[in-house]
């Protein structure tokens, strides 16, 4: 999953901070999970753990993979393996109707639409594995593991299939070679044994009173681009719930999905709202030298509620994409530690 900001880079700079300068941490939480890399690393060192985010899709993608500790057995669907039936059924043989479609209708070419985000073929197959998953969930014929499972699984294919160069804010004006790809879903691979991962599709503001942690990792988006625009089509594939679209792209509505975090004028009061109700006595805070906020302005909202001598930054330089029109200057990552005056 191609992800704006993803940490995969600063796991090990994250993981110093937590071995260097806490002590006795065993619960975190990580309050905008996004792709989900960090709280599956942290999965994996044991450490029980409490994922959020506020985009529907990203939240499918941990509930049905980092929330679970095996892979789920499917046993009322007698079907063998489910990913094998979905990545086999075609749209003859899966009694759907293609006015239910709403991707292929929406977001392919056809006579009806310009949209070139997907080829027709892998635009019907998103939609009937999409339907089919419901029509199980409807049936009872799957658990609530077993439908993020599969919808977790889904959501990982669609973007190895999708006329995009890294998000959905727009589509390419030709077919990129992926595109001819057939959609095929796999098995998630950051399902773990160990550890225990609860995960929440929440305003930050409202979960974090009710949650209590050791840590709190938080990777709050830092411009003042919006991210459900950039992946509204995986939001609307993994909610399936045929909302009103416009424009070029087919943007579905997101006013009530939009972010404290990317408006200058708000972002400050969200860092001290987040961070007063943090419930934590630890506080890690991943940020960007292009954010709306100063090195100097973070700096000092966290020494405000930090413990004496606590406080800890640090630089890391980030080689961001360059393209062959344009090529940007340094870039830095940004890490802000401190523990909280209780």
């Amino acid at each position: 999953m191609r992800y704006i900001g993803g940490k995969s880079h600063l796991l090990p700079e994250i993981q110093n901070l937590i071995s260097q300068r806490t002590f006795g941490v065993h619960k975190v939480i990580d309050l905008f999970s996004g792709s989900g890399v960090v709280a599956s690393h942290f999965k994996s060192l044991n450490f029980e753990v409490i994922g959020n985010d506020f985009l529907y899709f990203a939240y499918v993608l941990s509930r049905g993979s980092t929330a679970l500790n095996k892979v789920p057995t499917f046993e009322k669907l007698n079907l063998g393996s489910p990913i094998d039936y979905l990545n086999n059924l075609t749209f003859q043989n899966s009694n759907i109707a293609f006015e239910d479609c709403f991707i292929y209708q929406n977001y392919s070419p056809h006579e009806n639409v310009s949209r070139m985000y997907f080829q027709n073929d892998n635009a019907l197959k998103i939609d009937i594995v999409r339907l089919t998953i419901e029509h199980w969930k409807k049936q009872d014929l799957i658990s609530g593991d077993e439908y993020f499972f599969l919808l977790a699984s889904l959501i990982s294919a669609v973007p190895y299939v999708s006329n995009i160069t890294g998000v959905y804010g727009a589509y390419l004006k030709y077919w990129d070679k992926r595109t001819f790809n057939s959609l095929e879903l796999v098995n998630p691979t950051n399902i773990f044994s160990n550890g225990k991962a609860t995960f929440y599709n929440q305003d930050c503001n409202s979960l974090l009173p009710t949650i209590s942690a050791d840590l709190l990792y938080a990777d709050p988006p830092y411009n003042s681009r919006q991210y459900l625009p950039n992946y509204h089509i995986l939001e609307t594939i993994a909610k399936y719930d045929y909302p009103k679209i416009h424009g070029v792209t087919g943007m579905r509505e997101y006013e009530n999905q939009k972010s404290e975090f990317c408006t200058k004028r708000n972002v400050e009061s969200a860092f001290r709202k987040m961070i007063q109700n943090a419930n934590v006595r630890y506080i890690i805070i991943s940020y960007n030298s292009e954010g709306l906020l100063s090195k100097e302005q973070l700096s000092s909202i966290c020494l405000d509620f930090a413990k004496k001598n606590s406080f800890f930054w640090k630089d890391i330089d980030y080689r961001r994409y360059n393209n062959v029109v344009t090529k940007f200057g340094r870039v830095t990552e940004q890490l802000y530690f401190f523990e909280k005056v209780q």
